[in-house]
């Protein structure tokens, strides 16, 4: 990460960091839609090719549309380097393979995302790595829960779909007592409310499919941390090959320029939403961190400088009442996708955790009643009367 970012606000970092003009002078980012690049002779190739010498030889191995998003993303995330991903899970694979090795132990929240469990209890395992999971908001149950081969703790703040809370700071002291790293997936809060690394994480991983893009278009994902941990898992997307494409790229630069503006409007929304489910008699309870109901609202307002897009809530009645719900609205779109300028509404325990066993679920304290809406950028009061269809 460069350092004459460091002293500016996140509104300017995320339109000037990471800007690569080329001799054009064009103002906007340009877009490198090329598969290889042309070297002058054997001799510059072969510097390239084993780098010795800076430049671009492959879009696999680096492009520059792609560069200019790490250095952006890195710079916000006050990381020295990132690295873009195919996708949010590629991100989290490409960390695991460049991490762990047979016999290696994952310690993971119980209140993941979907689909991270499933890579990590389907396919890690098949790789001889071992995988525990514990309540993200316990401390003590992380410490007893080490083991001699951990190296790895995984936990994502606001977990999904709950909004639970980890608290990092002392996760990352634990993590590091023991000779392992935290991973911390911070695709709900994005760089502008919330940085990791400045608790401690080593890693941080993001689904840019969801807030950094921003608005529904394209697939991504990356990581960032110290030039030392990200560097292995460079070598390994430029053997793999699950590597983030130039116009996907530059698809998420567009969108990391909105970024602070909109992670603002959605936290503002999701806090007014939050308050008027409070007062609905068709529901039991309702998940947002920035609620002083919510358990670790103290902590929260610590770590994180609002509350985010996502707003969680059981209904009365069960799966039948929560379908309801979400078979009523016409408004918000029926997607389990999330981060969009447009509010999206699902019921995760047929959707984003349906894989996952009852008991895992049940863990997770994932309901049949439960519905997680994201919220977007519509106005407040069309939300409000979209959701009373259902809730009526």
């Amino acid at each position: 990460m460069s350092e004459e970012f460091d002293h500016l606000h996140p509104e300017t970092v995320a339109l000037r960091a990471g800007t690569l003009r080329t001799e054009h002078g064009e103002h906007s980012d340009a877009l490198y839609l090329t598969s290889s690049f042309v070297v002058e002779d054997a001799e510059d190739a072969a510097l390239k090719f084993s780098g010795q010498a800076p430049g671009y030889t492959y879009s696999r191995f680096g492009n520059p549309t792609v560069t200019a998003f790490e250095e952006r993303l890195a710079a916000l995330d006050g990381a020295e380097r990132a690295h873009g991903t195919a996708s949010g899970m590629a991100a989290i694979l490409a960390l695991c393979m460049s991490h762990l090795k047979a016999g290696d132990h994952i310690l993971a929240s119980n209140g993941l995302f979907g689909a991270t469990i499933q890579l990590f209890n389907n396919y890690m395992v098949k790789f001889g790595v071992e995988v525990s999971y514990v309540s993200p908001t316990n401390p003590q149950a992380w410490r007893e829960a080490v083991r001699p081969n951990t190296k790895l703790f995984f936990t994502e703040t606001p977990s999904n779909p709950l909004t639970d809370i980890a608290d990092l700071t002392q996760l990352a002291e634990i993590a590091h007592e023991h000779g392992a790293l935290l991973v911390v997936d911070n695709s709900f809060c994005t760089p502008i409310l919330q940085r990791p690394l400045e608790f401690g994480a080593d890693l941080v991983v993001y689904s840019a499919t969801k807030y950094l893009d921003g608005q529904g278009r394209v697939l991504g994902g990356a990581v960032t941390g110290s030039r030392a941990l990200i560097e292995p898992i460079y070598f390994f997307l430029r053997t793999a090959g699950p590597s983030l494409s130039p116009f996907n790229a530059w698809v998420l630069l567009k969108g990391l320029e909105t970024l602070p503006l909109r992670m603002r409007a959605h936290s503002e929304s999701a806090l007014k939403l939050a308050e008027w489910l409070m007062e609905q008699p068709a529901i039991e309870r309702v998940y947002y961190p920035w609620l002083p109901s919510h358990p670790q609202y103290e902590l929260a307002q610590r770590q994180q400088s609002a509350g985010g897009g996502v707003v969680s809530f059981e209904v009365k009645g069960g799966r039948e009442a929560a379908w309801k719900v979400v078979n009523n609205v016409r408004l918000i779109s029926r997607t389990s996708n999330l981060g969009d300028v447009r509010s999206t509404i699902t019921h995760p325990a047929t959707t984003t955790h349906g894989r996952l066993t009852p008991e895992a679920r049940a863990a997770a304290g994932i309901k049949e009643g439960l519905i997680r809406v994201a919220v977007g950028l519509e106005h407040i009061d069309d939300l409000k009367a979209d959701l009373l269809r259902g809730l009526e």
